[in-house]
């Protein structure tokens, strides 16, 4: 990342929105690239998170890290995926472990991406761009199972809209560390980047809403199986959640300790409901558990409490 650093001293330059004025003090990104920065946590304003309707003052210290631009070609893969469901509009895949869903610095190839442009050709959504084609959500590197991709822009436009109001019907599946009191709950907190480390998500006070439903549906030794509802979709969202609470997921080298044998995090994405963008039927969708995931059960179910 570059890091810039802004000071507004200019009377003329008091009172504009923080994006507007951002892509003119630095025209090399555009005003859409600057909201998005804001709303990852990579643009600080007197060393704190602020919205892009945010206006500027006189002696704001601005601080903004943009990332190099670099040309590269995504190339299709013939990487075989696994597809729970597929018509002429989306196509839903089950996501496995330690696979990154879009080419990012350090992963250009071998991603879900370059499988999806030899599976579907030319048929995937390009509002993203050409490093994340069809791509309207993510799952994380380490997390498996169910993720909607859409083959045109119109049926990119219909699904953002219906994650935008939340009627995404998204199910995830967990093992976390500890066990709890209460059979179910509600985590309402917000999440922005981590201030201390821009890298990582936290739980921010000025940080973007962020709703996680929860159900235990076992309890181990030291350990139990959770079932998430997602509200919301914020990065790192049920990750950042749980550990919040002091419920790390299982293996989470992030937010959490590492566990030896285990790829980072035992989160899966199992149910996925939306409405088809052409027809208007409700589609539902559920990827298994994967196999790691089930010997992980079998193994704590012999300590069930």
């Amino acid at each position: 990342m570059d890091e810039f650093t802004i000071i507004i001293e200019e009377p003329s330059d008091e009172g504009i929105r923080i994006d507007k004025y951002l892509a003119a003090a630095l025209p090399e990104k555009s005003r859409s690239y600057y909201q998005k920065a804001i709303d990852n946590g990579f643009v600080l304003v007197n060393g704190k998170q602020i919205k892009s309707k945010y206006q500027t003052k006189l002696g704001d210290e601005i601080i903004v890290s943009i990332e190099p631009v670099k040309e590269i070609d995504i190339l299709p893969e013939d990487i075989p995926i696994d597809i729970l469901y597929e018509d002429s509009d989306v196509i839903v895949v089950n996501k496995p472990k330690g696979m990154v869903v879009h080419p990012a610095p350090g992963h250009y190839s071998g991603t879900l991406v370059n499988a999806l442009m030899y599976h579907c050709k030319d048929s995937l959504s390009g509002i993203n761009g050409e490093i994340r084609p069809g791509i309207v959500h993510r799952i994380d590197m380490n997390t498996t199972g169910s993720l909607l991709v859409c083959k045109n822009d119109k049926a990119h436009n219909d699904i953002a809209a219906q994650i935008k109001v939340h009627s995404v019907n998204r199910i995830y599946k967990g093992i976390v560390v500890g066990n709890f009191k209460e059979e179910e709950g509600t985590i309402n907190a917000n999440i922005g980047r981590n201030p201390k480390d821009r890298k990582k998500m936290a739980v921010v006070s000025d940080g973007r809403e962020a709703i996680t439903h929860y159900t235990v549906l076992e309890q181990y030794k030291g350990f139990s199986y959770v079932q998430f509802k997602l509200e919301t979709g914020r990065t790192h969202q049920i990750r950042v959640h749980m550990a919040h609470i002091g419920h790390p997921l299982l293996g989470d080298d992030v937010y959490g300790k590492p566990v030896k044998g285990l790829e980072g995090q035992t989160l899966h994405a199992q149910t996925l409901g939306f409405v088809q963008p052409t027809t208007g039927e409700y589609v539902e969708v559920n990827a298994p558990l994967p196999a790691y995931f089930e010997e992980l059960l079998t193994k704590y179910r012999k300590t069930i409490i």
